[in-house]
Order: structure tokens, then sequence, then C-alpha cells
């Protein structure tokens, strides 16, 4: 998986970095929890801090184009972002394999 930040803003009045960005990945696309540690791991931030919004694939490529927003703490965040977005961002990857034994 490869990043390329697209844009890197700092939104003051909600305390917030927004970042726009294209990741290109090889085979299957990759899940949101794996993209998440991915993105957390290059900006050094925790993962309980951000919130992946819109993740979109174009037919026949190897990438997709995202947004996500870092906040400062997970207080903040809770405050600004809708509760599904924050559920979405910190569910669990579940295993499909271990429901089919």
């Amino acid at each position: 998986m490869d990043f390329e930040f697209a844009r890197d803003e700092y939104n003051g009045l909600l305390k917030r970095r927004e970042l726009n960005f294209v990741l290109s990945f090889d085979g299957a696309t990759p899940s949101r929890r794996q993209i998440l540690g991915k993105l957390c791991a290059l900006q050094n931030v925790p993962e309980s801090c951000v919130v992946l919004d819109t993740l979109k694939t174009s037919f026949g490529k190897q990438e997709l184009n995202g947004q996500a927003r870092i906040y400062k703490d997970a207080e903040t965040m809770k405050m600004t972002e809708p509760s599904y977005l924050i559920e979405r961002s910190n569910a669990p990857e579940s295993d499909k394999g271990a429901e089919e034994a």
C-alpha cells in the first residue's frame, strides 16, 4: 500500500487535521482497519483519534481516494463526529474463517 497525500490542512475551529489521500494497492481492496493502521503509522498518531470518512474506488484501478480526519484527542472527536463514523472506524475486523469453522 502506497499513500499519496493530496491535501493536508489544519482546521483550527474544529481542532483537527483534514487529509485527502490516494492509496495505491495490489490485489484485493484493503479493509478499513488495514487502511487506518497504515495511515496512523505514517502520521504517527493513535488510532483512537482518527476517523476515516470516505473511501472511493474506481472500476478497473488498483487505487482509492479517501478522506480522513485526525483529532488531537478522543474527546474532541466524540463531540464533533457522528457516532456511526466513530464506530465504523474503530470496529474490529471480522474473521470470516472463524465463523465457518
